[in-house]
């Protein structure tokens, strides 16, 4: 089964349990196999099985991990958690049968995150959710061994795998925690148990399954359902949304952004190709403050880990450490230097109209050269999705952009409105293949933004023009 990943302890997962001990967790049926024997390590890829892991076969789109099961044990596993009864059983593996691995695999997370005594932060919101854990990591990382999501494993597969990393020597644990419908972020959290709730924003992503920004707030608010009581809510002071909820959360608020009565507050804020300076005035620490990423949009993942180094009672110097030592993802927003003075910046990890206007900006900022904003299909926006496309187009005049290149069938409505808005080129094609011509004739003395959502696959891009461009060829 090509699943989502393995933990062993060599990779940090920690989940050293008895066989009673998961039955009692999961809730199964032991079918054969020592009551008494033990696991070290998760697997859900029969191709890839530790010796004396517990192998969970997950049902996917193209295959079901069942079909796996035989070979997971013969490879090496200790026994499975499963939900079919197997045609024969291997002797000295054990088998516990439960009615649903996914549903089980959620109760034993639950039940090993319960073995910890540590603050963890829950990060949720509709963008930034995983540059802001990140930062978070960064920074509490200057004092504290800190476990986090990887990348944005941040489901109902990848925030149990997220749990079993947990080990006796971390000091903070930072879970992203993300949502397509009402309900999952409740399921999420039970999980978690979080003490500190952190939720960036509420914008149109998923809105396709959610309806309204309204609803994604009830949504996201699910978490405040399994906060520590002792706890506290760290939110973005300039959301319209959130800011409706001063005086109704169950725990204190930290509120983080430009608004005078932010409790972080960012102010003098430049933003320039590599970096955005600011000061930052709050009860930890105050003064000038560089965050190494281009965007003005990245002055709220950082008031939000200074604003939970302050929970956790971290000293200036280790907050400023933090924020210095931050790197970002490798399909977020990076910036490259290519051959004749061309300028990449790459961004196709996701995009929203927020996250697409964010990236916009970035490229206007670009000290010099043609700006080229090469834009890719916005996923799950339902209705909103014309309208959204449209009014991106439109903003790229408003940012001063000379060339659009869109691609992907939704993109000719941001052509539409870049024609709209007065961007002196623009040109659009259904499909990437369709657009390389143009790429491959991007002239020198540019600055060249890739961005659209993952399922556009626009990396592939990147590649393209990475190394028909790269400053080693001649």
């Amino acid at each position: 089964m090509n699943g989502p990943g393995t933990l062993t302890k060599k990779e940090g997962a920690s989940l050293e349990a008895k066989v009673t001990e998961i039955l009692s967790a999961s809730g199964g049926k032991l079918l054969a196999g020592d009551p008494e024997g033990s696991v070290s390590g998760v697997c859900l890829d029969s191709r890839k099985v530790p010796p004396g892991s517990l192998f969970i076969p997950l049902p996917g789109d193209r295959f079901d991990g069942h079909d796996f099961l035989d070979a997971a044990l013969r490879s090496g596993a200790a026994g499975a958690l499963a939900s079919r009864t197997p045609e024969s059983l291997i002797p000295g593996k054990f088998y516990i049968l439960v009615p649903d691995t996914r549903a089980a695999m959620g109760r034993l997370a639950a039940w090993h995150r319960s073995r910890f005594d540590l603050p963890v932060f829950a990060v949720t919101g509709s963008v930034g959710k995983t540059t802001t854990k990140d930062m978070l990591f960064s920074v509490l990382s200057s004092r504290f061994r800190v476990h986090r999501t990887e990348g944005n494993f941040n489901n109902d597969v990848g925030v149990p795998l997220t749990l079993f990393g947990l080990e006796s020597f971390h000091g903070a644990a930072v879970v992203e925690m993300g949502m397509n419908h009402p309900g999952e972020i409740r399921a999420l959290s039970a999980m978690v148990r979080p003490g500190y709730a952190v939720i960036t924003n509420i914008g149109d992503a998923h809105i396709e399954y959610l309806g309204s920004r309204e609803n994604t707030l009830r949504a996201k608010c699910e978490v405040f359902e399994n906060i520590d009581p002792r706890g506290a809510a760290v939110l973005n002071a300039d959301d319209p949304l959130l800011r409706s909820l001063r005086g109704k959360l169950p725990v204190p608020a930290l509120w983080c952004g430009t608004a005078e009565d932010a409790d972080v507050r960012m102010l003098d804020i430049s933003s320039g190709a590599d970096c955005v300076r600011c000061r930052v005035e709050s009860p930890w620490i105050r003064g000038p403050l560089e965050i190494p990423a281009p965007g003005r949009h990245m002055i709220y993942p950082a008031a939000m880990a200074v604003a939970a180094a302050g929970l956790l009672g971290l000293t200036p110097l280790e907050i400023r450490a933090g924020i210095e030592a931050f790197r970002s993802g490798s399909l977020r927003m990076n910036l490259m230097e290519l051959s004749g003075d061309r300028t990449l910046l790459v961004d196709c990890y996701n995009a929203n109209p927020q996250s697409m206007l964010a990236a916009v900006e970035i490229l206007a900022s670009a000290p010099r050269g043609e700006k080229i904003a090469v834009l890719g299909d916005m996923g799950e926006l339902g209705e909103l999705g014309p309208k959204a496309h449209y009014e991106t187009g439109l903003a790229l005049g408003h940012f001063g952009i000379g060339r659009l290149i869109a691609v992907g069938p939704l993109s000719r409505r941001i052509r539409d409105g870049a024609d709209d808005s007065g961007v002196p080129r623009t040109a659009w094609y259904e499909t990437k293949k369709e657009a390389l011509e143009d790429l491959a004739t991007l002239p020198g003395d540019s600055a060249v933004l890739l961005k659209a959502s993952h399922a556009m696959h626009f990396e592939e891009f990147a590649d393209f023009i990475v190394s028909r461009f790269s400053r080693t060829v001649p």
